[in-house]
């Protein structure tokens, strides 16, 4: 057993592992890539959910843009204002009557 024993000693890799400074560097980059408040893997969720929220706000600013145009569109002219009111919110004048069709989708 003792044979083994200073074989392993004697081993080159065995005896840079147990260096000293090569023992703080490994614990030091344990702890900081797992075991850390700001580990490395905090860091990389927090990388995901920022890349997330950043092409949310690409979308919400599209959207803005596809509303201000439609505003836009509806205040330029009193008709289309009128159109869009008949149209969305199925609004008539006085002596009116409005048909809705209503289809339905047979699935096979």
């Amino acid at each position: 057993m003792r044979e083994i024993w200073k074989k392993i000693k004697a081993n080159f890799w065995f005896k840079v592992l147990l260096n000293k400074y090569v023992l703080t560097l490994i614990i030091f980059t344990v702890w900081m890539t797992f075991l850390d408040v700001n580990s490395w893997l905090i860091h990389h969720e927090l990388n995901e959910e920022i890349s997330d929220l950043e092409a949310s706000i690409s979308h919400y600013q599209s959207e803005i843009a596809e509303d201000q145009k439609q505003l836009k569109e509806l205040n330029s002219a009193p008709e289309n204002l009128e159109k869009f009111a008949r149209e969305q919110f199925h609004l008539l004048k006085p002596g009116e009557e409005i048909f809705l069709l209503e289809y339905s989708r047979e699935e096979d």
